[in-house]
């Protein structure tokens, strides 16, 4: 049986019925070895005044089980009781999103996580896209700095809908930064069944080097929405493949969070079905299947 370098690990977001620590313990039990964090209720408020010493808790729960973390962004309702998501990198008023990344640079470096994924945002109505991407260049500058200076690393994902849609967008932004080093990349597997016009096996390839973070999960073509894995389209034992051979070595979470209501049967299932698929997958992904032509909608998770 081959020996895979990453880690799987399960995103609590998908278990918001559960308390932080009980949702470790499922976690951990079902044979995760890694969670992705997502700041925000139910779990970890990313602004209560004990936040340093919930993290310093948290770290040391994580390396009594030998367990990986990544740092996710993308709570809903956090910043505005009324807009979900809102503000965001690309509204013309976002510095509660931009104190919030800070603040999730801080908890990533106290967590030793191996990196803080976030997206781009929706454009507003009254913002365009070459007004949208000056305004999100600007302030993720000033981000990756501070980043930098703490020894953390910032993971781009592409979302469906926003305007870092795709891996290339996802690149365009990263070289328009300068290229930072400490600047990676985040591929959701079911995103590259939705949007990305290789797929999953271009997607993950075009990343290569610089994917940082995955987030493991189904969709069908055009549709925005997270699917218990073997109910959409995706090729995971392709998928897999592509992931042996670019060599990556990081987290693969599943991200459900609309699942939370079944979150310990679907931990189950989802490693049986990525044990399944890594036994399955070839050696080599093979040549770039075609990828279905369809507009993603917008809903967003």
């Amino acid at each position: 049986m081959t020996t895979d370098p990453w880690v799987l690990g399960y995103g609590t977001n998908g278990f918001a019925d559960h308390p932080l620590p009980q949702a470790l313990d499922v976690i951990g039990a079902g044979g995760y070895g890694a969670i992705a964090l997502t700041l925000g209720h139910p779990h970890f408020d990313p602004f209560g005044p004990d936040w340093r010493p919930r993290a310093a808790s948290l770290k040391a729960e994580l390396d009594d089980r030998a367990m990986r973390v990544v740092v996710e962004t993308g709570a809903r309702y956090l910043l505005d009781p009324w807009r979900k998501h809102r503000p965001t990198l690309v509204d013309r008023e976002a510095a509660t999103r931009i104190a919030f990344l800070g603040r999730a640079v801080e908890i990533a470096a106290a967590l030793h996580a191996d990196c803080v994924s976030l997206w781009s945002g929706v454009l507003p109505d009254d913002v365009g896209a070459d007004e949208g991407w000056e305004l999100m260049v600007g302030r993720l500058a000033e981000l990756v700095r501070f980043a930098s200076e703490r020894g953390v690393t910032l993971s781009i994902e592409p979302e469906p809908g926003m305007l870092v849609e795709t891996v290339a967008d996802a690149q365009r932004l990263r070289a328009d930064l300068g290229d930072p080093e400490s600047v990676g990349i985040t591929v959701d597997l079911g995103h590259c069944v939705a949007v990305e016009p290789e797929g999953v096996v271009g997607a993950l390839r075009q990343a290569g080097r610089l994917l940082r973070n995955v987030q493991v999960d189904d969709m069908l073509p055009g549709v925005h929405e997270h699917l218990e894995l073997g109910t959409g389209q995706l090729d995971l034992p392709a998928a897999i493949a592509t992931l042996r051979e670019i060599g990556y070595a990081g987290v693969a979470a599943v991200e459900l969070p609309r699942h939370s209501h079944d979150a310990p049967r679907l931990a189950a299932t989802s490693l049986a079905a990525w044990r399944s698929a890594a036994e399955a997958a070839p050696s080599v992904a093979g040549p770039v299947p075609p990828a279905a032509s369809a507009t993603p909608s917008r809903r967003t998770t």
